[in-house]
């Protein structure tokens, strides 16, 4: 595994980090904040602009085709800057899906739209009281030819921005049994509730009353959806991972120089051994989840298997980010929970995507049954 970056890959970082700066400064991510869109469109526009929207789409369908390290990168520097954008849930996990199981005529009509970021595909999984898994997956796709759903979605991202819906629906008894299907937001039956969040980010509930889908807004076959859902979940877990490596490196970046700057008893707070040694042990970790992060988009990138390393990355990567946005409030002590203070964004956006995307105990769930199943599998 070649850790160091290439020209070209350090010129992408450069110029991630620059549109950030300019267009999604801390200023712009506090005025984005319970905000009804959730994005700033001008940084939308920009990363359309510089084909950082399509990156991984395929190039014969208006995306740079390029891999995991390059989309790792990408969102290193988004996690670092916080940068509120609609880029996971459209250009990584709906382009994702529609690439592996679309018909030719949907990669077509969406991917070229998407990878421009002309319009957004957000997926609506997630149901009350359900889980991670495809048993948490209940509201029913009935009928035939033409579909009806009746049911509830809750935190779907950016959904008022959203052209089309995703949306995960029981097609059969099977537990596997789940349909991809795009919905239009605006259609009859369809009714968005903003919910507040943690992290203050644009989430949704979505209900559908006898919303009619036809059965050629299938996405893949028939039953088929759940195996693609999880493979690109797996696939997109590893750039959230890489996602909180970012905000982490910064959040630590943020506490170093306050230790260096505020002084206690005459001396910088970074005098102090014990919260010297706080700083250190989070700068090791940090350092430490980055080279795990990197081995999986590696891995992702020539076509080894993830299925361990991807939910290895994001629970060591999201644990890291809670554990360094936690010792940084305590560095900065009370005034650290202010809002008048940057490290809280971190903190609570830390907490958020640990959450989110498969949470630590559905991470652990896939872990071990790798590594239970290939060593049960190596002594057969």
């Amino acid at each position: 595994m070649d850790l160091d970056f290439s020209e070209e890959q350090q010129m992408l970082r450069d110029t991630v980090r620059g549109v950030c700066a300019a267009h999604a400064p801390i200023a712009v991510v506090r005025a984005m904040e319970d905000d009804a869109i959730g994005y700033p469109r001008a940084f939308w526009r920009q990363l359309g602009e510089l084909g950082v929207v399509g990156l991984t789409v395929p190039e014969a369908y208006g995306g740079g085709g390029q891999s995991a390290l390059e989309a790792m990168i990408v969102y290193e520097e988004l996690g670092r800057a916080l940068a509120p954008s609609p880029h996971f849930v459209s250009a990584v996990l709906c382009a994702g899906a529609l690439a592996r199981a679309g018909t030719e005529a949907q990669k077509r009509e969406w991917l070229p739209k998407i990878a421009s970021g002309e319009v957004i595909v957000t997926p609506a999984w997630l149901e009350p009281q359900g889980g991670y898994g495809p048993a948490g997956v209940r509201l029913a796709a009935g009928g035939s030819g033409t579909l009806t759903l009746t049911g509830t979605k809750r935190h779907v991202l950016f959904a008022k921005a959203a052209t089309r819906l995703l949306v995960l629906a029981r097609s059969g008894a099977a537990l596997a049994d789940v349909d991809l299907l795009l919905v239009d937001p605006s259609a009859p039956g369809v009714t968005l509730t903003q919910q507040r969040t943690m992290a203050a980010d644009c989430q949704y509930a979505v209900t559908f009353r006898d919303v009619t889908v036809a059965s050629g807004d299938r996405v893949g076959p028939a039953r088929s959806g759940w195996a693609t859902w999880n493979a690109v979940m797996h696939e997109g877990i590893i750039l959230l991972a890489a996602q909180a490596m970012g905000g982490a490196e910064r959040a630590l970046e943020i506490t170093v120089d306050y230790a260096k700057t505020r002084e206690q008893f005459d001396k910088p707070l970074g005098a102090f051994q014990a919260l010297a040694h706080y700083l250190a042990d989070a700068a090791t970790t940090v350092d430490g989840g980055r080279t795990l992060v990197h081995e999986a988009a590696w891995s992702l990138a020539t076509g080894r298997s993830i299925a361990r390393l991807a939910p290895m990355a994001k629970l060591f990567a999201c644990q890291t980010y809670r554990d360094v946005t936690a010792m940084a409030q305590q560095v900065h002590g009370g005034i650290g929970f202010t809002v008048e203070y940057d490290i809280q964004l971190f903190f609570r956006r830390a907490k958020q995507l640990q959450l989110s995307f498969w949470d630590s105990r559905y991470l652990e769930e896939l872990i071990a049954a790798e590594a239970l199943d290939r060593r049960s599998a190596a002594g057969a």
